[in-house]
């Protein structure tokens, strides 16, 4: 009942927004979105990522606009995460996704505000921003778009329950809204099936890959030996993804830790990571890099702690990038 309820009121938040287009907000530089229908784990932030690395090798100056979920210190106005030179902000105040973004990423401005308009204004006039990437901005109606992507798995055909009950932000029919679907999957037949069973016109697709392990402190590559027991904790929303990857890459996982997704840690966590890693007689902790940058303030660390970056290639890459520059283009001279 309550589910119907929520995804009976989401539907009629879009429908408003297409009856009143002029309600949208806009800004003067195009705006791509990534987004999904599903809460959480989707891969919205290493998509953004990686989009943000495309359009800069096409000579664009991306800035990232996100809401900085999960923040644990409210600021009033936009926060500069980073502008094109350096982070200019901390984890409290950015959230860990915009922070870790602002660390990964070069030649991209991140900002971190509830008023993204107000945010992309601001990268635009002082920043020089070419383009804006909106991060987990499929259901952000206030705001218009250029381009719109959706992140799709399966899985979330699987249970179409919108919540409370499931894990979608909106029944599944608002898909066909997006401008291209990306799908997980490494199947490109599967990904156009599920295009066109969605109505949506353009289907492009993307799969996870570990990258080699680096120390959390120094980002150094660390070679781990076959074999070497590992403790892996992660507070993100499916950790029990991380922890299959991690053994289907062949590391051998003796302990698994997991905490709620934007888990803030304390001191106390890392005491509890330190006596189950004594415990267990592991040679390194492992972790994600959205936990990395929240487990940083502790450091230095009485266990070796190791993060593993995520790659995610989306293909056919140089069809999703000619077609991606052409949309970006095409805005720009609209």
């Amino acid at each position: 009942m309550l589910s119907r309820l929520y995804g009976s009121l989401a539907r009629r938040r879009r429908g408003w927004y297409e009856r009143w287009p002029e309600a949208r907000r806009r800004l003067d530089r195009p705006v791509v979105s990534v987004g999904a229908l599903s809460v959480g784990g989707s891969g919205k932030t290493p998509i953004t990522a990686r989009l943000a690395g495309l359009l800069v090798s096409m000579g664009e100056r991306p800035a990232v606009l996100s809401r900085g979920y999960a923040r644990t210190r409210r600021v009033a106005g936009v926060v500069v995460v980073r502008d094109v030179d350096r982070v200019r902000a901390g984890l409290a105040e950015a959230g860990d996704e915009p922070f870790m973004l602002a660390q990964a990423l070069r030649d991209t401005a991140v900002l971190v505000a509830a008023d993204r308009h107000r945010a992309g204004r601001l990268a635009e006039t002082a920043m020089g921003a070419t383009v804006h990437l909106l991060d987990d901005g499929f259901q952000h109606l206030a705001l218009h778009r250029d381009v719109d992507l959706l992140l799709l798995a399966e899985q979330d055909l699987a249970d179409p329950r919108t919540l409370p009950g499931g894990r979608l932000r909106e029944p599944v029919d608002a898909a066909r809204h997006a401008d291209a679907l990306i799908v997980e999957t490494p199947d490109a037949g599967r990904a156009r099936a599920l295009a066109d069973r969605l109505a949506v016109g353009r289907a492009f697709r993307f799969t996870r890959v570990l990258q080699p392990a680096r120390h959390a402190e120094t980002q150094q590559e660390v070679g781990v030996a076959p074999g070497a027991p590992l403790l892996a904790v992660a507070g993100i929303a499916q950790p029990g993804r991380f922890f299959r990857a991690l053994r289907a890459r062949g590391y051998a996982v003796a302990a698994t830790l997991a905490f709620r997704d934007h888990h803030p840690y304390t001191a106390r966590d890392i005491a509890r990571i330190e006596r189950l890693a004594a415990a267990r007689r592991v040679e390194y902790v492992v972790t994600t890099e959205k936990d990395r940058v929240r487990l940083l303030p502790y450091a230095p660390f009485a266990f070796p702690l190791l993060s593993i970056p995520l790659a995610v290639p989306i293909e056919p890459e140089a069809s999703f990038r000619a077609w991606l520059g052409g949309r970006v283009e095409r805005a720009r001279a609209a």
